[in-house]
C-alpha cells in the first residue's frame, strides 16, 4: 500500500502542463491547458469531454515573478465577473490562466483547475495552496459553494481584497516617504564626512590657529567616519537585518513592536485606524457570507495585521462562544473606538451587523485616506527643517574658520 502511494506521488510529481486545441461537439474551435502525465492522458481526457483533439503540446514554462497578493485579487475579480456572466467554472479558469502575464500565476490556476476537473471542490483546491489563499479566502469560497452563491461570494471577496490592498498601499506611502528621505540624508552626510570634510581639514591645519568648537566636533566625527566607515555601515546593516529577521520570526517581538507602533505620536493613530478598518471590513465580509460569528472571528484577528487586535479578537471569540454579546466582548477588549462599538450595537439590535460593520469600515478607510494626506503635509516641512538643520549645521561649522580667516592670518 505504501508502495502504491509512493508511486502515485511520484506520478503526480511528473505531471506537466499541456496546451491543447480541438473542436467541441458543435464544431467550434476550443483551446485550453491541462496538467497530466503525458499527451495520451490529455487526449483521453478531452475525448471523454466530447472534444475532437487536433493539437497537444507541452507548455514552455519560464520563471516569472513571484505571485503577489495583487495577482490573487485580480484573479478573484476576473473569476467573479465571468461567473456572474454565466461562464462555466472550468472555462473561467482557462480564460484567466491564458490572460495572465505571469507564468507562475498561470501554473497555479492550471493546477487548481486540474483539481476541480477531477472532482475536488473549489475551496479544497484552494486549500492546497495556503501560501496564496488564506483561511479567510477558503472559508468564504466554501460558504459560497455550500449556499450555491459562489459568484456572489467571489464578488464580495474581490471587493474585500481590493479594499485591503488599497489600504495597505496608503499606509506604505505614508511610511516609506520619511524613511526614504532619512536614508538619503544619512548617505549624503556620510559622503560629506568621508570625502568633503577631510579636504577642509587639510586647509584648516595649515592655518596653525585654534579652530571653533563646532568645527572641531564636525572634524572629529569625520575622522570616525573615515577610519571606521566599514564598521559603521556593516553594523547598521547587520542590526537592521537582525532586527527585521527577529521581528519576522519571533511572535514576542511582533507583539512588542505592534504595541509600540500603535503608540507612536504621529503614526500610531494612522495604524490604529487602519487596523480597525481591516478588522471591521473582514468581519463584515465573513458575516455577510453567512459564516457563523464564532467561526468568522477565527480569520478576523490575523486579517487586522496587528498582534494587539489579534489577541483582542481571540478573547472576543472566547467571550462570544460563551454567550456574551459581540458589542460587550468588543468593549471589554478596550481596543475599539466608541463609534465602532455603537455601530456594532446597532447592527446586533437591528439584525444588520454586516451592513453596520461595512459602514464602519468605509468610515475608517476614509479616515485613513485623510490621515495620510494630513501626514504628508505635516512630514514634508518637518523633514525640511531636520535636513536643513543637519546639513546647514555642518556647512556653517566648516565655514566658521573661513569667516575668521582675516584674524588668523
Amino acid at each position: 500500500m505504501a508502495t502504491a502511494a509512493a508511486a502515485a506521488a511520484s506520478k503526480a510529481g511528473k505531471e506537466i502542463v499541456f496546451e491543447w486545441e480541438g473542436k467541441d461537439r458543435n464544431g467550434k474551435i476550443v483551446r485550453g491547458e491541462m496538467r497530466a502525465g503525458g499527451e495520451a492522458m490529455v487526449s483521453a481526457s478531452l475525448r471523454r469531454q466530447g472534444i475532437l483533439v487536433q493539437k497537444v503540446k507541452k507548455r514552455r514554462m519560464s520563471g516569472g515573478r513571484s505571485i503577489k497578493q495583487k495577482d490573487i485579487a485580480i484573479f478573484t475579480r476576473q473569476l467573479a465577473t465571468m461567473m456572474r456572466a454565466g461562464v462555466p467554472l472550468l472555462q473561467s479558469f482557462d480564460i484567466v490562466a491564458r490572460g495572465s502575464t505571469n507564468p507562475r500565476v498561470t501554473k497555479l490556476l492550471t493546477d487548481i483547475r486540474s483539481d476541480v476537473e477531477t472532482g475536488t471542490s473549489l475551496s479544497a483546491a484552494f486549500r492546497k495552496h495556503p501560501l496564496y489563499f488564506d483561511a479567510l479566502y477558503c472559508n468564504l469560497v466554501e460558504a459560497g459553494e455550500a449556499a450555491g452563491i459562489l459568484e456572489t461570494l467571489l464578488d464580495r471577496l474581490a471587493l474585500y481584497q481590493e479594499k485591503t490592498l488599497e489600504l495597505k498601499a496608503k499606509i506604505k506611502s505614508a511610511l516609506i516617504y520619511p524613511i526614504a528621505v532619512l536614508v538619503v540624508a544619512f548617505v549624503v552626510v556620510a559622503v560629506i564626512m568621508i570625502f568633503v570634510i577631510p579636504a577642509f581639514k587639510e586647509v584648516f591645519t595649515s592655518f596653525g590657529a585654534d579652530l571653533p568648537a563646532p568645527t572641531l566636533f564636525v572634524m572629529a566625527v569625520s575622522d570616525i567616519f573615515v577610519s571606521y566607515w566599514w564598521l559603521i555601515f556593516g553594523s547598521i546593516g547587520f542590526f537592521l537585518y537582525f532586527f527585521f529577521q527577529t521581528w519576522k520570526r519571533s511572535e514576542n517581538m511582533q507583539r512588542t513592536m505592534d504595541r509600540l507602533m500603535l503608540r507612536l505620536p504621529i503614526f500610531g493613530d494612522l495604524l490604529n485606524k487602519s487596523a480597525v478598518a481591516r478588522w471591521t471590513r473582514t468581519l463584515s465580509t465573513m458575516f455577510a457570507a453567512g459564516v457563523p460569528l464564532v467561526e468568522a472571528l477565527d480569520s478576523v484577528g490575523g486579517a487586522s495585521g496587528n498582534a494587539v487586535y489579534k489577541d483582542a479578537t481571540e478573547q472576543i471569540q472566547k467571550d462570544v462562544s460563551t454567550g456574551t454579546a459581540l458589542t460587550t466582548a468588543m468593549q471589554s477588549s478596550g481596543v475599539f473606538p466608541v463609534m465602532v462599538l455603537q455601530m456594532a450595537a446597532i447592527g446586533e439590535e437591528s439584525g444588520a451587523l454586516d451592513q453596520m460593520l461595512g459602514k464602519a469600515a468605509e468610515f475608517y478607510e476614509n479616515e485613513v485616506d485623510e490621515a495620510v494626506k494630513g501626514l504628508s503635509s505635516l512630514i514634508e516641512p518637518l523633514i525640511i527643517v531636520v535636513l536643513g538643520t543637519l546639513i546647514g549645521g555642518i556647512v556653517v561649522s566648516m565655514y566658521l574658520p573661513i569667516f575668521k580667516l582675516g584674524a588668523v592670518v
